[in-house]
């Protein structure tokens, strides 16, 4: 039976998921909401992941405090930085509150990774895990659409409110049913980066950067795809998305079953050389619906697939920094979807078809498939 606790923290990350995700659903309303043009908006988006970025690093500041609350403080940032961008009065102020929203973000992945194997009964640390992520791959197929057409219908700050909301359930709920945790031994703040010596981190960075990017170059461009090339009307791309996002929750889960009956290293190496395949099978069946809507469900189960395992492998890997470790999960996860958006650009600009970031993703796939294998060989640990 899930544990209550491991709930209230599945609330933290579903409210970050919709923080995150859902700013691109809503961007037009937003910009004509502060009378600023789409381009200008889109750093609404950066924002939030510079916030993810530099948020990460201050548990090494907050590293002394007890695990309930530390999770505490970053669920009540999650409230305060959303409550403040459903209220800014122009660019600016929703600018700050949207880098605000993103500071507790890795953080919260990072230390929460920590809860999990903490409170897991025995054998059970990776499923425990992605419980957590789990509030975010469900983000993604109801809370993003939700959010979408709130703003469609409403208002867009009715949107920013819902996270907000999110984040005070999960606040109150992590209150609640999350029991005393004593602080993780400290170790100093050379202490907190010794781990980052060993190549065992590094290859898990790695396995989430390309794992991840093979995915992403295609799914940053999935709307023109579907309806350009596939010929899906625009109507329908409201549940093809939230059919992309079941493909997330499942994969999410059966990872983490894997991933506690065998090596997480292995069962996250195998599922990045199925990528390599399946990327291309995206590409070279563009065209056909139900194949893609297929694939599409596969490539989006590899995605959350791939990362869950490893947010909780990193944690036997990083001894002495373990939440630095786990916020540099989500760390490589933002600057892997920033980086795979850019490249899948650069292939439909040069021409070679909208179709085309599905190729690009293809060798990212089989270079996080070696980095995991060559972990899984080299650099075991018991499960």
């Amino acid at each position: 039976m899930m544990k209550k606790s491991l709930t209230a923290l599945a609330f933290g990350t579903f409210a970050l998921g919709i923080a995150e995700f859902g700013m691109m659903g809503i961007l037009g309303d937003v910009a004509k909401g502060i009378d600023v043009d789409i381009v200008k908006a889109g750093h609404l988006i950066s924002a939030y992941s510079l916030g993810v970025a530099i948020g990460a690093p201050i548990l090494i500041v907050l590293r002394r405090l007890p695990l309930k609350r530390l999770m505490l403080l970053l669920s009540a940032t999650i409230f305060l930085g959303n409550l403040a961008a459903s209220i800014a009065p122009g660019y600016m102020s929703l600018l700050i509150a949207r880098f605000i929203s993103g500071l507790p973000h890795g953080a919260f992945f990072g230390a929460g990774a920590i809860v999990c194997s903490r409170l897991a009964d025995k054998g059970q640390g990776a499923q425990a895990v992605a419980v957590m992520v789990g509030g975010m791959t469900v983000a993604n197929v109801l809370g993003v659409p939700i959010a979408t057409w709130v703003s469609d219908m409403f208002n867009w700050r009715i949107a920013f409110g819902g996270v907000a909301l999110s984040g005070l359930t999960a606040f109150l709920l992590i209150k609640i049913w999350l029991p005393y945790l004593q602080p993780l031994p400290d170790t100093g703040i050379k202490g907190q980066f010794r781990f980052l010596r060993n190549p065992a981190p590094w290859l898990i960075y790695a396995g989430v950067f390309f794992g991840q990017a093979s995915v992403y170059c295609w799914l940053s461009y999935i709307d023109p795809i579907m309806t350009e090339v596939t010929r899906f009307p625009a109507t329908d791309m409201t549940w093809i998305m939230m059919l992309a996002g079941m493909g997330m929750v499942i994969g999410n889960i059966i990872a983490g079953k894997f991933a506690d009956c065998y090596n997480a290293a292995l069962v996250s190496g195998c599922i990045a050389a199925s990528l390599a395949v399946i990327m291309p099978a995206v590409y070279l069946c563009a065209t056909l619906q139900i194949p893609s809507l297929l694939l599409m469900f596969l490539a989006t189960a590899g995605l959350f697939g791939i990362g869950g395992p490893l947010q909780y492998l990193i944690v036997k890997y990083a001894k002495g920094g373990e939440m630095l470790g786990g916020a540099g999960i989500q760390i490589a996860f933002n600057v892997s979807n920033a980086m795979s958006a850019s490249l899948g650009g650069i292939a439909i600009h040069a021409g070679l078809g909208l179709a085309s970031p599905a190729l690009v993703g293809t060798p990212f796939a089989l270079i996080g498939a070696v980095a995991l294998f060559i972990l899984y060989r080299r650099h075991s640990v018991s499960p």
